[in-house]
């Protein structure tokens, strides 16, 4: 069966009931042999579509020439096309990324602000599948990385409509109908991973298997049913492992240094945070560390509290310090505080969420802040200083819960922790006229 038929089936079978006058077709098309040869197959089967091109500017007069060639091949057939330059080079260095990283991003970007609501294809074909699971498989990423390029990404609405078919395929389709395209000179150069895959590796293994890109292309679509049955089975052992509090995730140590397959389960918990693969032996080595013991990622830290383990985000950047002028209701990152002056003593000091300090030595502005190192106060009931860092130690608090305290402080002296102890020496007094009441809601 020729690539025609085959490809108006695959489109039918997988693309036909999304693609349409609602959710419009963008293509991308560098100019080279497979997407050109997408622009002739989507053209044959009378689907509409617009085209997008990037001159990334790498490559000097050949990018120029790859922008005129799809320019020409856009205005032959009618078909709608947008073109954007970037100065990739430099903005690779702006963005302290690889040039390849950010040629990807700038790419995407671009497709999705022109695409809009409507589905973007790219021409990745059975080949490119293949070297894409075996880099993963080289860099150890596990299951998720041997399905593969998905043929549908729904979250980024990204089809692939010639991923089952191979670069021989296209070849020969292209030869057939007697299609010009141009060739990326980078492409012959083994500098880069895939380069490497597709110029040496897979040919020399080829030799010896020559059934060796349908073979793993087979594999992919099993590894993709397995990948199915995988979470199914994943999805229910951590429901029984983890709960859920706020942003916050908990895992019983015990629970968890019990499962049989330890690494891969821990691999599974911490690969959403920012741990790579290699950090799982680091993990693992964790559950059995002292009280407070933690990693970080640039996003979240894990540590361990007791009997727990708790993995957190982590608030980089956060305000720490909130000036304030007059009494009334101040927001913050944690919560919120109300201060109102009272002209009398209050009939009771317990009530829930609300502290009563006698306002006589207390001067307006007053500063909400994190506590730091060497701050102490003197804990209600005590005459004595405490570092604040102790008295947390002593209240036994967690590591994130001990970064959620907030301290108000008048004239350089400490008042209260908020929702924890106020300063003995602000407490009312049965000599107190005028009170200062403190009510804390905190974001639960």
């Amino acid at each position: 069966m020729s690539l025609h038929e085959l490809f108006g089936r695959y489109w039918q079978q997988h693309y036909q009931p999304i693609v349409n006058s609602e959710n419009p077709l963008l293509v991308g098309v560098s100019g080279g042999i497979d997407s050109v040869v997408l622009v002739h197959l989507l053209r044959s089967h009378t689907i509409p579509f617009s085209i997008a091109h990037v001159n990334y500017q790498l490559r000097g007069e050949e990018s120029n020439r790859d922008e005129t060639f799809v320019r020409a091949l856009a205005d032959r057939f009618t078909i709608p096309i947008y073109v954007q330059q970037y100065d990739t080079t430099l903005l690779a260095e702006e963005m302290k990324m690889s040039v390849q990283e950010t040629a990807r991003k700038l790419r995407y970007d671009w497709f999705k602000t022109i695409a809009g609501n409507g589905y973007i294809a790219t021409a990745h074909h059975a080949n490119d599948n293949v070297e894409t699971a075996l880099m993963f498989f080289l860099r150890g990423t596990g299951i998720e990385g041997l399905t593969g390029i998905p043929k549908t990404d729904t979250k980024r609405k990204i089809i692939r409509p010639l991923l089952p078919f191979t670069r021989e395929q296209i070849q020969v389709y292209a030869a057939t109908h007697k299609i010009d395209y141009v060739e990326d000179s980078s492409n012959a150069k083994n500098n880069y991973t895939r380069n490497l895959l597709r110029n040496i590796v897979l040919p020399e293994i080829e030799k010896a298997f020559p059934a060796t890109i349908q073979n793993i292309q087979h594999n992919i679509e099993r590894f993709e049913e397995i990948k199915s049955l995988y979470h199914e089975a994943l999805t229910m052992r951590l429901k029984k492992l983890i709960t859920v509090k706020g942003q916050e995730v908990h895992i019983p140590v015990l629970k968890w240094q019990q499962e049989k397959q330890l690494s891969t389960i821990t691999w599974e918990i911490i690969k959403e945070y920012g741990f790579t693969a290699s950090q799982v032996p680091e993990v693992i080595k964790l559950l059995g560390a002292s009280n407070g013991s933690s990693i970080k990622t640039a996003t979240h830290i894990l540590f361990k509290h007791r009997l727990w383990m708790i993995m957190a985000p982590l608030n980089s950047g956060a305000i720490t310090q909130i000036l304030i002028e007059a009494p009334g209701t101040v927001h913050f990152q944690d919560g919120s505080v109300t201060i109102r002056l009272l002209q009398n003593k209050p009939d009771s000091l317990q009530k829930e969420n609300i502290e009563y300090l006698d306002a006589k030595n207390i001067q307006f502005p007053l500063l909400l802040r994190k506590y730091k190192t060497g701050d102490y106060f003197y804990p209600l009931g005590m005459t004595k200083k405490k570092k604040i860092s102790r008295f947390l130690i002593d209240l036994k608090l967690s590591i994130i819960e001990k970064e959620k305290v907030w301290l108000l402080e008048s004239d350089k002296k400490i008042i209260a922790l908020l929702g924890l102890r106020i300063d003995n020496r602000f407490k009312v007094q049965p000599q107190t006229q005028s009170t200062l009441s403190i009510t804390l809601q905190n974001n639960h």
